[in-house]
């Protein structure tokens, strides 16, 4: 099968990159993250909540660091990534093409913050730089994006035995200063996924939170 020919779910296969929709995002921070750097990391979470929804659990670890950047990683399936019809391994475009079920219909679904949820690529386009390590049972790769935009190939990594996905991105200064979300604020709101188990390790000299 060609890669024109795959089923959309989420995101549109047919295109890596979508440079005008990262644009408007980043001409409107205060739009899409109203929340600042914490409504980013729940766009993050949102994904590992729809697969612990689906798998009947799962856990997630978010990590606030004190460059100001943070990171969440859980123990899902991983990103889906495919060959396509030149043997070359494609990955679903979720950081820097806009999420087919959300982007367009605020309504859908509002994150815990209750601002609507908008997608993955909303975190890319407002962030410095970003770099998604994928782990699925036919292989591992990381990849990095600035502004959205991917910067580097799929970069192989050595398999450890699981699959899952870390997202590590530094908010844009446009959100204003970068300082992460709070720990405990952030696992407040991170029980309306009852079925997915969130962590929060607040390295800024914060404490942990656990839930």
């Amino acid at each position: 099968m060609t890669r024109a020919s795959w089923t959309n779910t989420t995101h549109d296969w047919a295109a890596e990159v979508d440079t005008g929709h990262l644009a408007l995002v980043r001409g409107a921070p205060a739009e899409f993250a109203p929340d600042g750097s914490r409504h980013l990391v729940l766009e993050v979470l949102a994904y590992a909540a729809d697969e612990a929804s689906d798998d009947g659990g799962g856990r997630a670890v978010v990590v606030v660091r004190p460059d100001g950047s943070v990171s969440v990683r859980d123990d899902g399936r991983g990103t889906d990534t495919r060959l396509d019809e030149h043997g070359r391994r494609v990955k679903k475009p979720v950081m820097a093409t806009k999420d087919l079920r959300f982007f367009d219909f605020p309504e859908a679904e509002p994150l815990p913050d209750g601002s609507p949820r908008r997608g993955m690529s909303v975190v890319a386009a407002l962030s410095e730089w970003l770099v998604h390590t994928n782990r699925r049972p036919d292989g591992a790769w990381t990849q990095r994006y600035e502004h959205g935009i991917p910067v580097t190939g799929l970069e192989p990594v050595e398999a450890d035995g699981s699959t899952g996905t870390l997202v590590r991105f530094r908010p844009d200064r446009a959100l204003g200063p970068v300082t992460g979300p709070g720990a405990d604020g952030l696992a407040r709101l991170a029980t309306a996924w009852p079925q997915l188990e969130v962590r929060v390790d607040d390295r800024r000299g914060g404490g942990r939170t656990r839930r």
